[in-house]
Formats: structure tokens, sequence, C-alpha cells
């Protein structure tokens, strides 16, 4: 057997048995059997488990129902698989009366009904029973229930992928492990198989052993980096482990690299935006800011603009923590705090090594701020994050950092705020009845030009239930011109400085995210939920009745 760390380094769709695998009618017709669409059918949850998980995830097989003479309907989706047929006959008693389905909708089922990874645990259940594993909650397994655990975690991780979600939650309680999916920003509760809570001791340990951490340490928070292949896709997955009350919290954030590829024009941002953000990184100095909290796309729209800037006449230069995904023709930096090497020193270094562009992962304190306007002031052209609720705040942080008020102005061209709302999704929305706007969304709903027709999503197969399915940026582009600069000279504070900027014409996150409303892109809903604390406009700019940007 291949050692187990390589299993979780190849992570391969489990194979067919036989040659046929059935996936529309037509084909089961010229076979002469029947096919089902799986996509409504909910499942007998009671017959179901009267077969061991583990068979019904090798052999890819769905109970149906018992029918009236008593043999039990199975969807299958290879016709050719006899062994499947029989093992369910023996196992029931039963007469198996097959049917076909397509793989992808027996597997979906299977894990609604059974849970992600229920295969697996069920296989290391049964052999717990039988007396082959003496104690499910030890450490020290044998190397096939190595291999059976780290199933597990790939299942996990496949899952997750064809999801699209950006973390992984492991949570242990009193007696189980709780499994939870963020996707498009939201936790997603995972349905997991029962007795998983046995093997979270295990399943902790091969995960800081992949991510080669101390797993003596239990008292202690960790963090490590894991890096996979998934059906040809380059995962990286940072982790993070805390002690909590009854073992050890597990996060996974996936960093998709093949997502590393996205550019400004794939970000969906309004034209008049992204034209404005596209002359300001072409300058050839000056600090330019992206703000917002975590999880709002700042970095894929930092790396959006170095991508659109590199060129065989640039040098670029990042230092980050951590480094998200690899640029090709920019040299990235890893900050290491333990041996000294932190963001102000890193860009010390860095500006010795004459870069023309240089991105600092976060402006987090004074020191780091005081490089980043240094580097602005020496003729280089700084790009950097910060977390404050708009636009504006930007500009009052770097002075509460005690950056001179001067300094700020002299050197700050522009700050893109943004957030990332939830689009309604295609396969389900519907137009809203006017009566069911709830109360606190009617001042929202006043914004709207009159006839505007507002969506909603009622909640399909294809958004999981949501009503929503991905996620598009609102943003908030505040440049400084000579009026602002002079506010920020005088001390002037954020509210004054945002009036500033929106009598020059900026449009705010909410009237943004209003636009996507206007043009059925989101709910009102959605945009309350991301802009709820956005102070109350005091001038509201001119309203287009489509999207800027064809969104």
């Amino acid at each position: 057997m291949s050692p187990p760390d390589s299993i979780a380094n190849s992570v391969e769709p489990t194979a067919l048995f036989g040659a046929v695998a059935v996936t529309d009618q037509t084909q089961a017709e010229d076979l002469g059997l029947d096919f089902i669409d799986l996509s409504d059918f909910a499942g007998n949850r009671k017959l179901i488990e009267r077969f061991p998980a583990s068979v019904l995830f090798r052999h890819f097989a769905f109970p149906l129902e018992e029918t009236a003479s008593g043999d039990i309907r199975v969807a299958i989706c290879n016709a050719f698989d006899l062994e499947c047929i029989n093992e369910l006959s023996v196992l029931s008693g039963k007469a198996i009366v097959a049917v076909l389905a397509d793989r992808r909708q027996i597997e979906a089922k299977l894990v609604e009904n059974l849970g992600v990874a229920g295969g697996t645990v069920g296989h290391l259940a049964s052999r717990q029973v039988s007396g082959e594993i003496a104690d499910a909650s030890s450490e020290d397994l044998d190397r096939d229930e190595e291999a059976s655990v780290l199933r597990v975690v790939n299942e996990l991780l496949r899952e997750a992928l064809e999801q699209s979600a950006s973390d992984i939650h492991i949570e242990p309680t009193a007696d189980n492990l709780r499994v939870r999916f963020r996707v498009d920003g939201q936790l997603r509760q995972q349905p997991m198989p029962e007795g998983l809570g046995r093997f979270r001791a295990a399943i902790a340990s091969r995960l800081k052993i992949m991510a080669k951490l101390n797993i003596a340490e239990k008292r202690l928070p960790q963090d490590g980096r894991i890096e996979l292949s998934v059906r040809g896709r380059a995962i990286d997955v940072r982790i993070s482990v805390i002690p909590v009350l009854h073992g050890e919290s597990i996060v996974m954030r996936i960093l998709d690299q093949s997502k590393a590829g996205l550019s400004l024009d794939e970000m969906q941002m309004p034209f008049s935006v992204l034209g404005r953000w596209r002359k300001l990184i072409r300058q050839p100095h000056g600090l330019l800011l992206v703000t917002g909290p975590t999880g709002s796309g700042k970095t894929t729209t930092l790396y959006g603009s170095l991508k659109d800037i590199r060129d065989d006449c640039q040098k670029i230069i990042t230092i980050e923590d951590p480094i998200e995904y690899q640029l090709d023709g920019v040299s990235q930096i890893q900050v290491q705090p333990k041996i000294g090497l932190s963001f102000p020193q890193g860009l010390r270094s860095i500006l010795r090594h004459d870069p023309d562009a240089v991105l600092i992962g976060e402006i987090r304190d004074a020191e780091t701020a005081v490089s980043a306007v240094q580097a602005a002031l020496t003729g280089h052209l700084v790009f950097s994050t910060l977390h404050t609720n708009d636009a504006a705040s930007a500009i009052t942080r770097l002075v509460d950092m005690e950056i001179e008020p001067y300094l700020v102005a002299s050197t700050v061209s522009a700050v893109l705020a943004q957030r990332l709302v939830r689009k309604l999704c295609e396969q389900c929305k519907t137009p809203a009845a006017q009566d069911s706007v709830s109360q606190h969304l009617e001042p929202l709903q006043d914004q709207l030009p009159a006839g505007t027709t507002i969506y909603t999503g009622t909640g399909c197969k294809h958004c999981h239930g949501t009503g929503f399915s991905g996620r598009v940026a609102v943003t908030e582009l505040l440049e400084l011109n000579n009026h602002i600069r002079s506010l920020c000279t005088a001390g002037a504070d954020s509210h004054q400085i945002r009036l500033a900027a929106q009598r020059a014409g900026m449009v705010t996150l909410r009237e943004s995210g209003m636009r996507l409303v206007a043009d059925g892109v989101t709910s009102l809903s959605e945009i309350l939920r991301i802009t709820a604390d956005e102070p109350e406009a005091e001038i509201h700019n001119s309203f287009p009745t489509k999207l800027e940007g064809g969104q």
C-alpha cells in the first residue's frame, strides 16, 4: 500500500464497477431498463438504513422503495454491476429490482441521507463493532485505518469543492462532530454520518500530520498549511486548530489556485468604477487601499489589479501573510515573524530591490502604515488593505495610526471599499409580490426607480434551497481630489470626507447595491444585510435604470 499521505495528494472520484455508467434515459432504454430522475426524490431513510452505508457508497446504489410484492427498487448507475444487485439481495433477503440513474444524483442522495463520507465512516464503525478496531478514539490506528481517516478528509474536501465552499469548520460536540461549510459567505450545516464523533481524535491527528503540526500539543492553537491535488486542481488548505471543551476545533480555508486567474474584467465591477480603477493602478506612484471586512474579496481585487499591470517592464514585489495565490511574474514574500521578517522589515528590504509596484498584504499597525506611506513618497506604487467599514474611514484610520494628515493627503490616491453580496439563483428567482416586502425594507424600496421589479429567491436544488448562488462585489471608490486632500490636511472626520466624495460623484456601497437590486441580480434583504452599518446618505447620486457593467 502507498503511504497514507499520498492518498491525500491525489484525490480522485471513486471508480465505477464494470464499463458502463448510464447517465440519460435514451441509454437506459437502449438497455431495456427504466431511468429515474432523483432530483426531487426525498428518499426513505428507514429503507436506506437497512443496508450498510459502505456498500451503498461503494456501488453507488440508492434504495428507492419496497414494492407491494416485497421487492426493493434500487437506483444504480452501472447496468452491468451484477455484484451490487447480488450483494444487496443477500443483505436484505429480498429480490432487487434495478433502475438506472445518474451517478452524481445517486451520490448526492446518499450524502443527503447518510452524510458526507458515510461509506467510509460506516466501514470504520463496522470494524469497531466486529472488534477489528479496539478503540476508535485512539490516535494509534493501523495503516488501513489511517487510510480510511484520510478518505474521510478527502471526501469532505471533494464535497466542499462541489459546493464552492471557502471554509470547512469541524467542531467537536459532547458526543459527535459537527461539520459546516461556508458557502457564499454563509455557514451551511452538512449532513454527517452517525458515529463520526467516535473518530474525531483520529481525524484531528491526521489533519495535524498533513499540516506538519505537533500532534502531541492539544493545549495551544496551531496553524499550518496543506497542499493537495483534488481532481486535477491544485488546492492550498490553510488549517487552524484551537483547543475547545470537547476536543480540538479545526477550520480549513480552501484556496483554489485556479481562482488566482481571475482578472479585473471577471470581477464584474461596474464599468465606471472599473475604468477609473484601471487608470489609478497605472499611475507611477501613490498609495491605493482596498478596504472591507474579512472575506470581502480584497485580496482577489488586489491580485486582479497586479495581473492587469503585470508586464516585462514592471518589477512587482508583494509581502503577504499568508501568500494566498501564486502569481506568475510577481515576486512574493511570506511574512515570518518568528525570524524577524515582519511587514515593515520586509518592506525596507523590498525598496532596495528596485520595485515599480509593491503590495503589502495588510496595514495592521502604525509601523506598517509608516512604511507604506514612505514607500509611496519615494516614488513607488503601493497597494494594501485596511479593515474599515467604508472608504472615507480609511483616511481617518491612517491618521489614527499616527500618520500626519498632510502625509495621508499627499500619498493616498484612492480608496476602494467593497463587500460581496449573494446573487439570486437564476433557476428559482421570481418577482416578489409588492405586499411581501418587509416593513424594515420599505425605506430601501423607496430609493428604487418607480416600476422597478424586485426579485427574490424561492430556493431549489441548484442553490441547496437558499435562493442564492454565487456572489458579486458592491464597490465604493473614493478618489482624492484637491478639496478632499484639503479636508484631510485640515483633520476633517470621515463624515465630512464622505460627504465631499459624494458631492464629487462617489457612489456609496448601498447605492451600488441598490443598482444590483434594480437589475435583478440580488435582493433587498441582502443589500440591507451587508450595508447595515452604513450611515444614511445625505446625497443620492443619479440612478440608472440598468446596472452599469452589464452584470
